[in-house]
């Protein structure tokens, strides 16, 4: 997936920058360049980057799924290779969205979406992070749905 990311993209570059800032833990300069990236944004591919990293900053889980879904829908309207590495992140935080709303039904598709995917990932670090969310968030729902029974 790396591979398929040019650095030298606007957008990216953005993202890059507002990342940063959410390290320096600059939170609202952070959402402005994720922002500033889904302004610029010109085709789906971009605007599925742009509206992956403006979720993380919404101040409600509604609008966090709100982002969720135009990152997932704008992957599926790029429908290349492109974004074939995304999809279990997108999928993750679809997941999480449902899951902060109660939707547990909707979670745990979203979370055996993600969990089919994985293998699409090469072996590494942010794999390895996506696939503990996925066992973390199946795990909660599965909580969750004994502790309601």
């Amino acid at each position: 997936m790396a591979n398929m990311i040019d650095p030298q993209n606007r957008v990216v570059r953005y993202c890059v920058e507002g990342m940063e800032r959410e390290q320096e833990g600059r939170h609202e300069e952070a959402l402005r360049l994720f922002m500033l990236a889904w302004d610029q944004s010109t085709d789906a591919f971009e605007r599925s980057i742009a509206a992956h990293y403006v979720a993380r900053h919404q101040s409600t889980p509604e609008r966090a799924l709100h982002w969720n879904q135009e990152s997932l829908i704008n992957a599926d309207a790029a429908g290349d290779d492109r974004v074939q590495g995304f999809y279990p992140s997108l999928y993750l935080n679809m997941g999480k969205s449902h899951e902060d709303l109660g939707n547990l039904q909707d979670a745990r598709r979203f979370y055996a979406l993600a969990a089919d995917r994985i293998d699409c990932l090469p072996e590494g670090r942010y794999a390895d992070i996506v696939r503990s969310g996925v066992m973390n968030g199946m795990q909660r729902i599965s909580n969750r749905s004994e502790n309601e029974s």
